[in-house]
């Protein structure tokens, strides 16, 4: 069995497969380390499940998926805290959708969701100024590359094998099995289960499955608050968000090494792993403007592009956003940090898809969108992906 992406899904996956006692389990990575794109370059919330519609796959694993990562925290002695969030209603206007939103979260089984008036916001969060909010317990933070690193080992340890800077070049079927090139040599497998983030389309195509969707890459930019002023966040603050889109909008994070992040933005990326500015890359930039669906979706969301392109140039329309929720913010008080790509399906009629989108091939399974919750419940979706696996070999 071959899983082709080391971010925390692919070896969440090997985890579940190896357990099963069932296949032996190998993972082809091509950077030179895990985690190195979506994995190890965002803020490290565990999800509560809060946003997601009840039913849905999201909902279903970041429930699961949460508890069981926490439990795995615990075994493993991995710093975390089980910190708790606020999500500020700002505007009357915003009220409705706290409300919706607490029953999301109750219909997805949290049982310590609290409703807060614009007093009782100060308790929580002292310098928090809104109408109301929401309290969410289950939030959490750790860091999600220290998460790969621990599953990897336990992989290891049953036996699985770890292969770092081995890019899938080509998947083909050679016999009762599959051949797969790599640039670390030639790889033989019974089966290949595609976890590959951001190159997820490009490694369905290498293994002969049309994906019948496109990986648009959208840059997530961080600021950080300087050390001396980062008693204005006790936990995580973050804004009701657009329903619309597929982003939870600027938001305040103390990571679990105490630093405390603002943001993302989320502007268009000219490049999957674009994480310096005005970095592009031509084949990435060519193949997104031939998918007709990035013109619809672009069609249907230019206004809040418009909206995310200033702000990633403004450091004033950063704060000023910030401020919203935090208004003794200043200007002085934040600089540019790190960012991520966020590899985000989007379909030929320009949807930008907000679950787990998993599709079958002739000996291989391809997951070609793991939006958040993604690394919170990606204990539970490998487990998903790895019944679905097994289930697809014995038949």
């Amino acid at each position: 069995m071959a899983i082709v992406g080391g971010g925390i899904v692919g070896v969440a996956t090997a985890m579940a497969l190896v357990d099963s006692g069932r296949c032996s389990v190998t993972v082809l990575e091509a950077e030179p380390r895990l985690a190195e794109h979506q994995s190890g370059r965002n803020s490290g919330v565990i999800h509560a499940g809060l946003y997601y519609r009840p039913g849905s796959l999201k909902a279903q694993t970041c429930r699961e998926g949460r508890e069981a990562l926490y439990r795995f925290l615990a075994d493993e002695g991995i710093p975390h805290r089980r910190s708790g969030k606020l999500v500020v209603a700002t505007t009357t206007r915003e009220v409705e959708t706290l409300a919706l939103l607490e029953d999301r979260g109750r219909a997805n089984g949290l049982r310590n969701l609290r409703r807060l008036g614009a007093a009782e916001l100060r308790a929580v969060e002292p310098e928090v100024v809104g109408v109301a909010g929401l309290w969410v317990e289950e939030t959490g933070v750790v860091s999600f590359a220290a998460v790969t690193a621990a599953l990897a080992r336990r992989v290891e340890r049953a036996g699985g094998t770890i292969r770092t800077s081995a890019r899938v070049l080509l998947a083909r079927r050679d016999g009762t099995g599959l051949a797969i090139a790599t640039t670390a040599g030639d790889v033989r497998a019974s089966f290949l289960v595609n976890c590959a983030g951001l190159q997820a389309d490009r490694v369905a195509r290498l293994s002969g499955v049309p994906p019948g969707v496109a990986i648009i890459p959208f840059r997530g930019e961080y600021y950080e608050l300087a050390r001396e002023r980062r008693d204005l966040v006790r936990t995580m603050i973050y804004p009701v968000p657009d329903s619309s889109l597929p982003f939870l909008g600027i938001h305040l994070t103390r990571t679990i090494d105490d630093r405390v992040e603002a943001g993302p933005n989320a502007v268009l990326a000219l490049a999957r792993d674009g994480y310096g500015r005005g970095r592009f890359s031509a084949r990435d930039l060519a193949e997104m403007v031939r998918f007709p669906g990035f013109w619809r979706m672009a069609a249907r969301h230019w206004r809040a592009g418009v909206v995310e392109e200033a702000r990633s140039a403004s450091a004033t329309l950063m704060v000023r956003a910030l401020q919203r929720l935090v208004p003794a913010v200043r200007a002085g008080d934040v600089r540019r940090s790190g960012c991520g790509i966020r590899a985000q399906a989007v379909d030929r009629a320009g949807r930008l898809l907000d679950d787990f989108h998993i599709v079958r091939g002739d000996r291989s399974i391809h997951v070609l969108n793991a939006p958040s919750p993604g690394a919170t419940a990606a204990i539970a979706i490998g487990r998903y992906i790895a019944r679905q696996t097994l289930e697809a070999i014995e038949r």
